[in-house]
């Protein structure tokens, strides 16, 4: 599903559509277009399109609630969403996360960006659906893409009656991005990008799995983790460091391209539960915390540089002297009013 696929591409700029247009359709991608979200909900509605590029600012209907509504819907929660956003604006990405965003793109766009986060969500819908197919023969009610919290919450009780409902606990969230991906998008063909990408967040998956965390969904060049068992603070941290273990030991391979990552993590109340999206071409499941809890841990990784992970006081009042963090004082974040302690995780002093 890569050449050949239907893209809609939603802007009210026509300069900006026209663009796309070009870049896409030069490729083979046959394109559609809409000026404002509902606009966009409309043309879906009709004709769903294999992948949605959408605008955050925009008359009538903005980007974040027409992702909002597809992502509510049943016939269109599916297909994948990359919302545009200016540069460095985190909190565009925080509210698209919210509304249930696949990926996102810097604008003013770069070309080969562009491709390779287009290809990208087309490959990962192009699996998942062929996981979902599998999963429909087969009556598998439990496969890789359901999160290992929703497994357990079954596992305990077959009727589920906790699936879908929300409830406030104390967690620990880890947001993880890849270091400089607009860079290695121009180094790299889009093919060898997404395989560079795959290699490195197969890996990563496992570590987080080791350590008790689960995935809430990945969003092409990273992902956000949550840790919600006993210890789920010592548990991230561990994560944290065997994440950057696992990249530097699959940087050690001299015929691998080098990556980098940076990471952020926070502690505290958040509101956490399952999702089901139940859609035409399949099922799909949703592991979620939301609240100041992850706009922190966001805002962390943002300020982290490449091969750091950063942690808030709140996590590291649960650590003990097993740990080596460097203290950096407290730091003026992005759109967090007041001032707050963050802390290096170095290692540990085993």
């Amino acid at each position: 599903m890569s050449a050949g696929a239907t893209i809609l591409i939603v802007d009210d700029e026509p300069f900006n559509v026209d663009y796309l247009e070009q870049e896409l359709e030069d490729l083979g991608y046959q394109t559609v277009s809409a000026a404002n979200g509902q606009e966009a909900l409309d043309l879906v509605a009709a004709d769903p399109p294999d992948l949605i590029l959408l605008d955050v600012m925009m008359p009538v209907l903005d980007g974040f609630a027409a992702c909002t509504r597809l992502k509510e819907s049943d016939d269109t929660r599916l297909i994948p969403v990359i919302i545009m956003t200016a540069l460095d604006a985190m909190e565009d990405r925080i509210r698209g996360i919210e509304a249930g965003a696949d990926d996102f793109l810097t604008k003013p766009v770069d070309p080969r960006e562009l491709i390779a986060r287009i290809q990208t969500a087309l490959k990962l819908k192009q699996a998942m659906d062929r996981k979902l197919a599998e999963v429909s023969r087969a009556k598998d009610h439990f496969a890789k893409f359901v999160p290992e919290a929703v497994k357990r919450l079954v596992a305990e009780d077959p009727d589920a009656p906790e699936l879908g409902e929300k409830r406030e606990r104390e967690v620990t969230v880890l947001f993880l991005d890849i270091s400089g991906y607009s860079r290695l998008s121009e180094e790299l063909p889009a093919d060898a990008l997404n395989e560079l990408v795959e290699r490195y967040f197969s890996a990563f998956l496992d570590r987080i799995q080791e350590m008790g965390g689960d995935i809430n969904e990945t969003a092409g060049d990273g992902f956000m983790a949550i840790f919600q068992d006993a210890d789920h603070a010592t548990r991230s941290v561990d994560a944290a460091l065997a994440l950057l273990q696992a990249t530097a030991a699959l940087n050690s391979d001299a015929d691998q391209h080098p990556l980098q990552i940076h990471m952020g993590l926070n502690t505290g109340t958040a509101l956490v539960g399952s999702t089901r999206f139940e859609g035409a071409r399949g099922t799909r499941w949703t592991f979620t915390a939301s609240g100041p809890v992850t706009n922190l841990a966001a805002r962390l990784a943002g300020a982290a540089e490449a091969g750091q992970a950063l942690i808030g006081a709140d996590t590291a009042r649960f650590l003990t002297d097993r740990y080596r963090l460097e203290d950096l004082g407290r730091k003026q974040l992005k759109n967090i009013a007041d001032p707050v302690e963050v802390y290096r995780i170095i290692g540990t002093s085993e």
